[in-house]
């Protein structure tokens, strides 16, 4: 199978931005290459090496974001991608920078490279009890771990990004047994997933996208999980009179603030509601819609440039 390589110039700040868009039109994979990752592990003593060429530690700030794309899908599919990124270059509004965007492609032959993309896929410990492991990595469960599998290649959230990692942290904090959880703009699946992992007893997924749903209902099956988890495809909540003990909108910021008047309405009295995708730019706003919808912010926490809010639902 022919395939073309699409590379998109941008900053450590853009690259999961710019990687969730080309999700939307690949199911053949994305890859993140950054030497900020490289310098990281060797500051962190995660990885050393005895000799490594000083060019692989020197960060030009320059971050290459690679997709891979059927080679029949080019001309329909990398106009769409790059109207999308121009889409983030408006909300963010130079709230950090995204670099120059520049893209180039060259044509690629057979699908040997999918493996070996695979090999760079790890366990990742989120919590104290969540993993999020890859759906073709064996991994030995300990007793008080709960496994998330995910088939990581066809939709956004692992579980690496800040946004989703705060999620998943927050929820094993607040998350009871037989809790409703509901997830606006569920992605992989992986919040809904996780919830049903940690005792909740059903969990409403929703998503505009369909790569995304139909990510979500393959992850909850491998996940053995599918009788208690429902996937929508629609606009938020619109058309669900469903109401959650927990709610997760994990969304960008600007989106956040347009739905304040709706998503509480989903939110069970005393219900969690778990904010997440927000940049300090729009943080007061943010605090501001939802304090006027009468929840009570119950904590605040930060990874790197994002923030995840957690709110309570009045009790009457």
């Amino acid at each position: 199978m022919k395939f073309v390589e699409l590379t998109t110039h941008t900053t450590t700040e853009g690259s999961e931005l710019v990687a969730d868009v080309m999700w939307r039109y690949t199911s053949y994979g994305v890859a993140i290459s950054d030497v900020a990752d490289v310098i990281a592990l060797q500051e962190n003593k995660v990885l050393y090496w005895d000799y490594m060429d000083e060019d692989l530690t020197r960060d030009t700030g320059d971050v290459l974001v690679k997709a891979y794309i059927a080679a029949d899908e080019k001309d329909s599919v990398l106009p769409l991608i790059r109207g999308d990124i121009e889409e983030i270059v408006r909300n963010c509004d130079g709230a950090f920078s995204l670099g120059s965007l520049e893209q180039t492609t060259r044509d690629v032959d057979g699908d040997d490279w999918i493996e070996i993309w695979k090999t760079h896929f790890r366990p990742l410990h989120i919590g104290s009890r969540i993993v999020v492991v890859p759906e073709w990595i064996a991994y030995e469960k300990k007793p008080e771990e709960e496994i998330v599998k995910l088939d990581s290649n066809m939709a956004f959230g692992t579980g690496e990004h800040e946004t989703t990692s705060m999620c998943l942290e927050l929820m094993q904090e607040y998350i009871e047994g037989d809790s409703v959880c509901v997830d606006v703009g569920c992605g992989s699946g992986i919040l809904g997933i996780s919830a049903i992992k940690l005792g909740a007893k059903y969990a409403y997924l929703t998503d505009i996208d369909y790569v995304a749903v139909e990510s979500a209902k393959h992850n909850a099956k491998i996940n053995g999980v599918e009788d208690k988890v429902t996937v929508a495809h629609s606009d938020l909540l619109q058309s669900a009179d469903i109401k959650g003990d927990i709610m997760f909108a994990n969304i960008t910021a600007d989106v956040l603030v347009r739905l304040a008047p709706s998503i509480p309405k989903n939110l069970k009295e005393g219900g969690v509601l778990i904010l997440s995708g927000i940049i300090d730019k729009y943080l007061e706003k943010v605090l501001k819609v939802y304090g006027e919808e009468g929840l009570t912010l119950d904590k605040q926490v930060k990874k790197g440039e994002w923030i995840a809010l957690a709110y309570r639902s009045p009790k009457k």
